[in-house]
C-alpha cells in the first residue's frame, strides 16, 4: 500500500533532513572501502559461500551502523585504520541479523530483491547467517583491541537474545511497552550503541564522553527501530525494498498496536483475535492503518521516536561542534523523516 497524508501520522514541522549522501559526505572515502573490505570478504575457495554471499552484498544498504562507527572515531580524535575495518565488521553483524530475520519473518524480499532465505531456502540461510557472526568476530581481532572484540561479542549475544525474545512473544497482544522496547533495545539499539561505543573506544574517549556516545547511539537505534515498526502499516513496499504488514501478519506486535489494544475500543478484541490468530490475510490492511490512526497510534509512536532522537541530539549537545558532531545531529532528523 502506498503511504499517503490519511495514513501516516502526524509530525510537526522542522528543518528537513539531508539525503545520507550529504550527511555522509565527509567519510566517503571511508565507506567506500567499508565496501570494498566487505566484497573482499565474500571471497572463499568454497563455491557456495561465494555465491551466496555475493548475492548478499551485491546490493548496497544503508550504512548506518558503519557510518556510526566513522562518525564517532571522529568526534573522539581517532585517526588510523582500524575505524574502517570494524566499521566493514558492525555491518558485517548486522547483515548476519537481517539474514536470520528473514528465516524467522519468513520474508520474501530484502533490498528489493528476493531474501536470502526465499531463494537459497532456511537450512542454508542459517548456516550462511552463523558463518557471517562468527567471521566478524574474526576479523574484529585484527585491530588488536581485547576490549573492542569483547563488545563485538557481548553485542552478538545479547542481539540473538532479542530475536529470541521477540519470538517468545510472537502472537501474544498482552506484549506491553517496557517488554517492546526491551526487545528493540537488544535487537536494533544494541547494535547502533556499539558502534558508537567502538568510535570512542578507538578515539580514546574519556569514560563519560563514551559512556554519552554509547547512548546517542542506543536512543539513535530505538528511533530507527521504533520508525522501522511504523513504516511496516504506513510505507510503500517498493520504496522501502521489502513486503509491508509482515508484522501483523507474523503476529509481531509493535509499539503502533501495543498503543491500539491498550486503549479500550470496539476493535480492541478483534484486533487481539488477528495477533493471537497470524489471520492477517482476512482483513483489509488499509483499514487497520485506518483504526491505528484513528486512535492515535501512529502518532503515539511517532512521537516516542521523535523522544529519542532529541535524546541523542541532545547527549550530542555536549561534545564540541565539529562535523562529525553536525552529522550525527542531521542523522537524528533523517532517521525520523526516512521512507525507507
Amino acid at each position: 500500500m502506498t503511504s499517503s497524508d490519511s495514513t501516516t501520522p502526524c509530525r510537526a514541522p522542522e528543518r528537513a533532513a539531508s539525503s545520507l549522501e550529504v550527511i555522509f559526505g565527509g567519510i566517503r572515502a571511508e565507506l567506500d572501502q567499508v565496501d570494498r573490505n566487505l566484497k573482499a570478504w565474500t571471497e572463499s575457495p568454497n563455491p557456495l559461500v561465494k555465491e551466496v554471499s555475493r548475492y548478499l552484498f551485491r546490493e548496497r544498504g544503508k550504512r548506518l551502523r558503519p557510518a556510526l562507527l566513522l562518525l564517532s572515531s571522529k568526534l573522539s580524535g581517532y585517526s588510523g585504520p582500524e575505524d574502517v575495518l570494524l566499521a566493514a565488521v558492525v555491518e558485517l553483524i548486522h547483515t548476519a541479523s537481517l539474514v536470520h530475520d528473514d528465516i524467522i519473518d519468513n520474508a520474501p524480499t530484502r533490498r528489493g530483491r528476493e531474501s536470502v532465505h526465499a531463494k537459497w531456502g532456511p537450512n542454508i540461510t542459517v548456516l550462511l547467517g552463523d558463518y557471517l557472526y562468527i567471521k566478524s568476530i574474526g576479523l574484529s581481532l585484527g585491530a588488536g583491541n581485547g576490549r573492542i572484540v569483547r563488545i563485538l561479542a557481548d553485542l552478538s549475544t545479547r542481539m540473538i537474545e532479542g530475536e529470541l525474545l521477540e519470538y517468545f512473544f510472537n502472537g501474544n497482544p498482552a506484549l506491553t511497552e517496557p517488554q517492546y522496547m526491551d526487545i528493540i533495545d537488544m535487537k536494533t539499539a544494541s547494535l547502533f550503541a556499539a558502534a558508537c561505543q567502538i568510535g570512542a573506544v578507538l578515539g580514546g574517549a574519556s569514560d563519560g564522553e563514551e559512556s554519552r556516545l554509547k547512548d546517542v547511539g542506543r536512543n539513535l537505534g530505538l528511533a530507527f527501530q521504533i520508525i522501522d515498526d511504523l513504516l511496516d502499516y504506513t510505507g510503500d513496499a517498493r520504496t522501502l525494498g521489502k513486503s509491508v504488514f509482515l508484522d501483523i501478519a507474523e503476529g509481531r506486535v509493535t509499539l503502533p498496536l501495543i498503543h491500539a489494544l491498550d486503549h479500550d475500543g470496539r476493535d480492541t478484541g478483534r484486533l487481539a483475535g488477528l495477533v493471537r490468530g497470524r489471520n492477517f490475510n482476512a482483513v483489509d490492511g488499509r483499514k487497520i492503518v485506518t483504526l491505528l490512526k484513528e486512535g492515535g497510534s501512529l502518532d503515539y509512536a511517532f512521537e516516542k521516536a521523535r523522544e529519542h532522537s532529541e535524546k541523542a541530539r541532545g547527549l550530542l549537545g555536549l561534545f564540541p561542534e565539529s562535523p562529525s558532531r553536525e552529522a550525527l545531529r542531521t542523522l537524528s532528523r533523517f532517521i525520523l523523516d526516512r521512507k525507507k
